[in-house]
């Protein structure tokens, strides 16, 4: 039992580690109506994966070796390099780009809670952050309105009789000044790894808002579907990912301006990618990137984002649309990445640091 708890304090120790005066905003899960006035020309989205602040793998491989030496080193790895990576001034940093952009949506995703006390066992830590309540106060400190549309839960983890408590949600940020929401909600896919490990569960899900804007109707949908996982059966993931984006199609309905974005975790050619191009969505980066520069990667930075220059070889943050093309087939506007060149860094703790391991999107659709 010993080690199954420190694979739960590592999991949830990746997240945070350090205190904040922050408490959880209780947010609903949907809102009803959000009045707003604001005639537009385009529709601006933005998808932000928040990064949890460590590479959790190595603890949990350390967790997983027959030598229980190993263990706490890891862990203790993993909390100095949280430190490193400091969450509240990336939330800083996001909130800036958003207050510049200002974006109708933002999907996000690895939005976790923690609260961890350890004292009890003898261990002098305890843990309280809200990476959704710091980035709304940032947001807030900076006269924006963005109000959370729907929350999903990913993980719900309560261990050591309560000691050790994380909820990791996907989350939908509307700009409740421009934009009146008439229906929203979060829900989980029904198609799920599930248990993985005792007390570990890999759930995920996804939001959306349907909206109007300037009388026009728009849909938002986010999502954080499967990552890979060690040891998993070849393929399995891959088809797990395209049934859950298949789940979120299906429930968006065939018409209508839909925004579909987040870290899908599969690249270009994957099932998952076959299952939104089959259905008519535009994938927004190489419609508006052709040839030259159409690669548009997004992961990763290292674990603790000291690189000083990108080094992604993967894109699996996306924005997809359905229903902005014009006459032509084509759809107009712009997109760009944040978090991938230089002067995106941060002061932190010890060296400039990246907002996030993944860069973000921020798409403006004409």
């Amino acid at each position: 039992m010993t080690r199954l708890y420190l694979l739960s304090i590592a999991v949830l120790l990746g997240a945070a580690c350090k205190d904040n005066p922050l408490q959880p905003d209780n947010a609903p899960a949907s809102i009803s109506a959000q009045r707003a006035g604001a005639d537009v020309s385009d529709i601006t989205v933005m998808t932000q994966n928040l990064y949890v602040g460590a590479d959790v793998d190595l603890v949990i491989r350390a967790l997983g070796t027959p030598d229980p030496g190993d263990d706490f080193p890891a862990l203790l790895f993993a909390i100095e390099t949280v430190g490193k990576t400091d969450f509240p001034a990336r939330a800083e940093a996001i909130a800036d780009r958003i207050a510049r952009e200002r974006p109708h949506a933002v999907g996000l995703q690895e939005v976790s809670q923690i609260n961890i006390d350890l004292r009890p066992l003898g261990v002098p830590l305890v843990v309280d952050q809200d990476f959704l309540a710091m980035l709304q106060a940032a947001l807030a400190a900076r006269g924006l309105h963005y109000q959370v549309a729907a929350t999903s839960d990913n993980i719900n983890v309560n261990l050591v009789s309560g000691l050790v408590r994380l909820r990791d949600h996907d989350a939908l940020l509307i700009d409740a000044d421009r934009v009146t929401v008439n229906e929203a909600g979060g829900q989980d896919f029904s198609v799920n790894l599930g248990q993985v490990a005792d007390g570990v569960v890999l759930i995920r899900g996804w939001v959306f808002a349907r909206t109007t804007i300037g009388g026009q109707s728009y849909t938002f949908a986010s999502a954080h579907t499967e990552a890979n996982l060690a040891g998993a059966p070849p393929g399995l993931l891959e088809q797990i990912r395209a049934a859950q984006v298949g789940e979120m199609v299906g429930a968006l309905g065939s018409s209508g301006r839909v925004v579909l974005m987040g870290d899908l975790n599969d690249r270009p050619g994957s099932p998952m990618y076959g299952v939104l191009a089959g259905a008519g969505y535009t994938d927004t980066w190489p419609a508006m990137h052709p040839g030259a520069g159409a690669e548009g990667l997004t992961c990763c930075h290292v674990a603790d984002l000291s690189d000083h220059v990108a080094n992604f070889d993967q894109r699996i943050d996306y924005i997809w649309t359905r229903g902005f093309a014009r006459d032509d087939g084509k759809v107009q506007g712009s997109i760009d990445r944040f978090g991938n060149v230089p002067a995106d860094r941060l002061p932190g703790p010890a060296y400039a640091i990246w907002p996030s391991d993944h860069a973000g999107l921020v798409a403006a659709l004409r």
